[in-house]
């Protein structure tokens, strides 16, 4: 016997067809869904322990004044689109916004001699954020990135207490506006990924040694530490480097060149 429901559910079936071959849907006053271009956005494979990815920071070209890598990171991860809440002191604001990259001076007592260095999280195999912290937001990759769940962060703020280079911001305020690549939301502890999203596309660099290199400085050197072949190998053979706190035994991915 002939399905007299046949019609309707052909036409359901179409309908939802054409609804999901939409580029954007409106689901809710002020709610957009977007889709991502498949091609740009695919991943090139999983990650796995064959990397684990670095920066050599080299302070000797670091230029004193030059805020090139703080403003690249701020731009790529969409820090740029934070803005002082109404009401708020500047003193306040500068010391709550969330900063991923600071530039920091040190001073010799006894030379006098000032360098300048950028310094952000150190991507340690030992990362003490990750120890402490109660739901498992704070991890580190395969290949040796330390990163932040969002989704699982409750912002207890543990990993900022225990992070020896003071490389974590939390979010204060409501965030309006966030990248697709960077979602950001208040509440949550974050901190640099080493340009996570463009290795995981394939891109070998960070936006802050594309800045650096692009000012004339080259006073960061982005690559793979288990690559011996590598930028960032052959410039740590060239030049005596050490990590920051070495003491503490967290062996970092980042390295210091000139201090």
């Amino acid at each position: 016997m002939k399905n007299e429901s046949e019609p309707t559910n052909q036409g359901r079936r179409d309908f939802l067809g054409a609804a999901a071959g939409l580029t954007a849907a409106a689901v809710a006053p002020g709610m957009v869904l977007h889709t991502v271009d498949s091609e740009a956005a695919a991943p090139t494979g999983g990650v796995s322990d064959a990397h684990r990815w670095g920066l050599l920071v080299d302070t000797s070209k670091c230029a004193d004044g030059c805020t090139a890598c703080v403003d690249a990171c701020d731009q790529e991860n969409g820090l740029n689109l934070q803005s002082q809440p109404l009401g708020d002191d500047e003193l306040k604001w500068q010391n709550q916004r969330a900063t991923w990259i600071r530039k920091v001076k040190l001073q010799d007592n006894l030379t006098g001699q000032v360098t300048n260095l950028p310094l952000m999280c150190q991507h340690c195999e030992h990362p003490p954020c990750v120890d402490v912290c109660p739901t498992g937001a704070s991890f580190k990759r395969a290949d040796g990135i330390v990163m932040v769940d969002r989704h699982t962060c409750i912002g207890c703020r543990y990993c900022m207490m225990a992070c020896p280079y003071k490389a974590r911001s939390f979010i204060h305020e409501q965030v309006d506006q966030k990248l697709t690549r960077a979602p950001r939301g208040k509440g949550c502890v974050e901190s640099c990924n080493l340009c996570a999203h463009r290795l995981d596309t394939g891109d070998i660099s960070t936006a802050c040694a594309d800045a650096c290199s692009a000012e004339g400085h080259q006073a960061l050197v982005f690559g793979d530490l288990k690559d011996p072949t590598g930028p960032l190998r052959q410039a740590l053979a060239k030049k005596p480097n050490r990590q920051i706190r070495q003491d503490l035994g967290l062996n970092t991915g980042v390295r210091y060149a000139g201090i």
